[in-house]
Formats: C-alpha cells, structure tokens, sequence
C-alpha cells in the first residue's frame, strides 16, 4: 500500500514538473503532432532501414506487445546521424508522442501514441487497485463483451466516470477493464462513425486501422474490435 502511494506521488510530482520547466507556448508544441516532423523521422527512419540491410531503428519489445505499441522508435539509433534530435512534441525531448512504428514488416510507417492517454489510464489503474486492496474485486456496472467489463467508478469513490478525449472526434470516451485486469479506451463512439468504412472489412478483422486512415494517432491502449451487423463490437480474444 505504501509502494502504491509512493508511486501516485511520484506521478503527480513528475507530472508538476514537466508543466514547470516548459513555457506554456513551448508546451503548447509539444503537444501538435506537426507533419513536418513525422516526416522529419519517416525520413530519418527510412535511410536508416536502407543503411542497415532493412533493420528498423526500434526498441525491443515482447512479442505478447499490443501492435500498436510493439515498435516504438529508438532515438538513440538516429541521432546525430540521420537526424540532429528528437522532434519537440516527443516524449523523448519533453512532448506528449510517443513515435511508433505500424506495418513494421511490410511498409514501415511513423505513427504516434498520446502519452496523455496513457497517463490517465494509469491514473484509473492506481486508484482502482487502493480499491482492490481493501475490497479484493471492483465493482462491475455492465459486461460490454466477453471480458470487457464498465465498472461502477462511482462506488470505487470516483466523483465522476473517468473518460478520455478521443484524438480523433474529441468526444469523451469511456474507460473498461478486460479481463486481465488492465484498463482500456474504449473507442466504439469514434468506430461507429467510420462505419462507412468499417461497412468494406470482414467479421473477424480488426476494424482500428480505419480511425489512423486519416491520423497521425494510433488508438493505442484498446482491445481490438470487429464489425458485427453493421456496428463495431469488441473482438473476442481466443
């Protein structure tokens, strides 16, 4: 419980620093994902690959790694010589992005991850587990899918359901809890205006690449989705 408590601390203490050593125009940029600099990096990332007989300038990750977090993009490997630094709005130089990789084998493609999402996930984790601690299970408001579960936040002490803006509508989005006790977006509101073009994918395949279509963000930290009679429904894990 203390360990717990120490680490809440040490996120907001980290989270007050970081908005203290910006101005609030810099961190204003930090958090535009800029087309100039996703390009900056594709290129960066794309003679690196030519360079290295078709290796990828990546951190390691677990093969188990969500596919929008399996290639996240190694700075270190580019910097000074395919390029000078890391954009600004990357985490790595005091931004909100976290610069990944998609298609990976096939057609390397920069991407980003919002930090700020995972921050809040995080934050919804720790809070649910000071719960569990003294409760052992939280309390379960709807079953959505097999698995995917919308708590009663409220009963947890929560003043209101926590919810992230969605990257791509802005709209608030819900956060759920699957069935390994990990927190997830929960992204059908957006999904369900891309129906027209989920409406061209099959029963079975993931229908989260058509909200990147258009965007530089990935819907990272989601369990993945279908479409069922024309709607978007959570995927069902084997």
């Amino acid at each position: 419980m203390k360990k717990l408590l120490f680490i809440v601390c040490m996120c907001f203490v980290v989270s007050t620093l970081s908005g203290c050593l910006y101005p609030d125009d810099q961190l204003a940029q930090n958090q535009i994902p800029y087309e100039d600099q996703l390009q900056s990096v594709q290129t960066a990332v794309n003679k690196f690959k030519e360079n290295n007989n078709g290796l990828l300038p990546i951190k390691n990750k677990d093969m188990n790694t969500p596919i929008y977090l399996k290639y996240p993009v190694d700075f270190t490997k580019l910097i000074p010589s395919y390029i000078s630094d890391a954009p600004g709005n990357a985490y790595e130089n005091g931004g909100v992005y976290q610069y990944v990789l998609i298609d990976a084998e096939t057609n390397p493609t920069i991407k980003l991850i919002d930090l700020r999402i995972a921050e809040k996930i995080r934050d919804v984790s720790l809070r649910v587990q000071v719960y569990k601690d003294k409760n052992t299970y939280p309390p379960i408001k709807e079953t959505l899918s097999k698995g995917v579960f919308l708590l009663n936040y409220k009963k947890m002490g929560f003043k209101e359901e926590p919810f992230v803006t969605s990257p791509y509508s802005q709209k608030n989005l819900p956060i759920v809890m699957g069935n390994d006790g990990e927190f997830y977006v929960d992204y059908s509101i957006d999904l369900f205006e891309k129906l027209n073009d989920a409406k061209k994918m099959k029963t079975g395949e993931d229908i989260r690449q058509i909200l990147v279509k258009d965007s530089p963000i990935l819907p990272a930290y989601s369990l993945p989705y279908t479409i069922k009679d024309g709607q978007p429904v959570f995927l069902e894990q084997n």
